[in-house]
């Protein structure tokens, strides 16, 4: 749990209480009155983190800075990245029918609808099925489980950060109907949630399928909704530089069935979630 001294590093427990201290994201420090907002209150959701965000949002996330970053980041990497980018669209073709890249309509800054692109790692049309996908997920194709396991599924999105679609660091786009906040800042590639969740696929494969849904809406939804929006209201070049460091090298603590432990009982309102290193 959060302890009293000043300063609690993440990388041990996430736990998001209406106290009066500070409260830390990998790299990102909450203030008081911010962390006091992340206190449920049996509020929904959205209603939440609109709170949390209300004039509230971080400078940076909406800053020229920011963009002028992530260009400088994603034109060398396009570069850089075009031998592997071309190997997995030729092992993509070559083992699965159907399209090399995936498209798919996601909310972005302020709701505005973008086309998202991915390596294609299920077969075609399995967007008709489950919107969750597990360890074992028979939809996904043969070299699928290879791009996911090492993200190499989500470089397209390079071409989104250049669009100016997408940012390097930022909350995950969802579908639209997903979304649950005003979204004042570019969706990323990685960000805070991501990193902490990096094995939710794993998570995922070992809950019964029936159940998937709900332990989903339970425990993890909650968890990323609140690091979306600290991140979102604490961001600074700093944390940037940090999650996309530890996005790169595979760094940092992320969360397992066994330490997902969200308090359910009524009348609580922390949220402490235990994490596991690598």
């Amino acid at each position: 749990m959060l302890s009293n001294s000043e300063n609690t590093d993440l990388s041990t427990e996430i736990y998001l209480p209406p106290t009066s201290e500070p409260v830390a994201v990998p790299h990102l420090f909450v203030t008081n009155a911010t962390a006091r907002r992340f206190s449920m209150q049996r509020k929904s959701l959205d209603a939440v983190c609109d709170e949390i965000l209300i004039g509230r949002f971080s400078p940076w996330c909406v800053s020229v800075w920011k963009r002028v970053f992530d260009l400088a980041c994603v034109t060398p990497a396009l570069i850089l990245l075009s031998p592997i980018l071309a190997m997995v669209a030729v092992a993509v073709r070559v083992t699965s029918p159907g399209p090399v890249i995936f498209r798919q309509k996601r909310a972005g800054q302020h709701r505005k609808l973008f086309t998202i692109y991915k390596f294609r790692t299920m077969v075609e049309n399995s967007e008709a099925g489950s919107e969750l996908t597990a360890t074992g997920d028979p939809r996904i194709i043969r070299i699928g489980h290879f791009l996911r396991r090492f993200k190499l599924d989500e470089l397209p999105q390079l071409f989104n950060v250049l669009r100016g679609d997408m940012s390097l660091v930022g909350p995950r786009p969802k579908l639209p109907q997903l979304e649950l906040t005003s979204m004042p800042c570019r969706p990323g590639i990685t960000g805070a949630a991501t990193l902490l969740f990096r094995k939710e696929q794993h998570v995922l494969g070992e809950i019964p399928a029936d159940q998937v849904g709900n332990f989903y809406s339970q425990y993890i939804a909650p968890a990323k909704v609140k690091l979306d929006a600290a991140y979102m209201s604490s961001a600074t070049f700093r944390s940037d530089f940090g999650i996309l460091y530890a996005t790169v090298f595979g760094s940092g603590q992320y969360v397992t069935r066994e330490n997902l432990v969200m308090s359910t009982t009524p009348g609580l309102t922390q949220t402490p979630i235990a994490l596991e290193g690598n």
